[in-house]
């Protein structure tokens, strides 16, 4: 069977008994293609069948039997046990190949599928220009992490962020060169928060980024970083070099006052139309705290 299986391009693992084939398909990178004798010291063909499709986690593993039984309530017995194919001793090395190849052909397929279910996974939650979490995708993980707050008794920071004139980039410039202003924003925001924050596209030129047991002052923090990244330098674009700045609401949910997703993004909303009214390229917390706000330099 081996020698068999190495002439027909097959990297061969051999398992000597029942208790070696099943830790070998548990291990890390196992082969996702198996041929398990049915009688096997230990653990049988069909118990290992069983044990694969009861398991929760792990890639799916074709598998085919060999056995010696011929009888079609055997055959039945082994296929209900969930293996997907067999194969009888004597075996016939055409006929193996023949059988290897369409268990190749399913898992190709199968990877395929789940390929397509990912990317449609992706498409559902994220921006497709910016690459973030999507409007409803943000929000919900903002509830997410609100309800995790509330069993860990820790802070939740939320920061909404919205471009400074980018309505004159489309007019001025066109939307391509908007959507390369966006793209570069959504960029340097995710390069600036920490790995564990997490930041999407709330609509249009706004983002949204909600930054776990963060209370006012420490996200506040981080949106006068983003603030500085993102006017530090132009954005290049095919217009040439565009100064972009950016104004940011904070607001936050504590263990004293945890509230719900919309009054936090109403809050950080608030505060980001008073970062607006006062000027522009700024950071305002909501108004239980006083105000965080860098001085600017000249080259902003």
């Amino acid at each position: 069977m081996r020698t068999t299986l190495e002439k027909l391009g097959y990297q061969v693992e051999i398992a000597c008994d029942g208790g070696q084939a099943w830790s070998a398909l548990q291990a890390p990178g196992a082969a996702n293609l198996a041929i398990l004798d049915w009688l096997m010291p230990g653990v049988t063909g069909p118990d290992i069948c069983r044990k694969l499709r009861g398991r929760k986690n792990g890639p799916y593993v074709y598998v085919i039997l060999l056995t010696a039984m011929d009888k079609l309530n055997d055959l039945v017995q082994g296929i209900e046990a969930g293996a997907d194919d067999y194969i009888t001793k004597p075996f016939n090395s055409q006929e193996l190949k023949a059988r290897l190849r369409a268990g190749r052909r399913i898992l190709d397929l199968q990877h395929e599928l789940l390929a397509a279910q990912t990317e449609l996974e992706i498409r559902a939650t994220h921006d497709g220009l910016t690459g973030l979490w999507n409007h409803g995708a943000i929000i919900e993980r903002l509830a997410g992490e609100l309800d995790r707050a509330t069993r860990e008794k820790t802070p939740v920071g939320v920061i909404l962020f919205d471009l400074d004139h980018f309505k004159q980039v489309n007019d001025t410039y066109g939307h391509i060169v908007g959507d390369q202003v966006l793209r570069e924003s959504a960029h340097r925001i995710n390069a600036v928060v920490r790995p564990y924050d997490l930041v999407g596209r709330y609509g249009g030129e706004e983002f949204l980024t909600v930054a776990p047991r963060c209370n006012l002052r420490s996200a506040a923090e981080i949106a006068e970083r983003v603030r500085k990244a993102l006017s530090a330098t132009p954005v290049v674009t095919p217009a040439g070099q565009l100064l972009v700045t950016v104004s940011a609401g904070v607001s936050a949910a504590t263990v004293e006052n945890m509230r719900v997703a919309s009054a936090l993004i109403d809050d950080a909303d608030r505060a980001l139309y008073r970062a607006k009214e006062l000027g522009r390229n700024r950071v305002e917390c909501d108004g239980k705290v006083t105000s965080l706000t860098a001085a600017r330099t000249a080259s902003e």
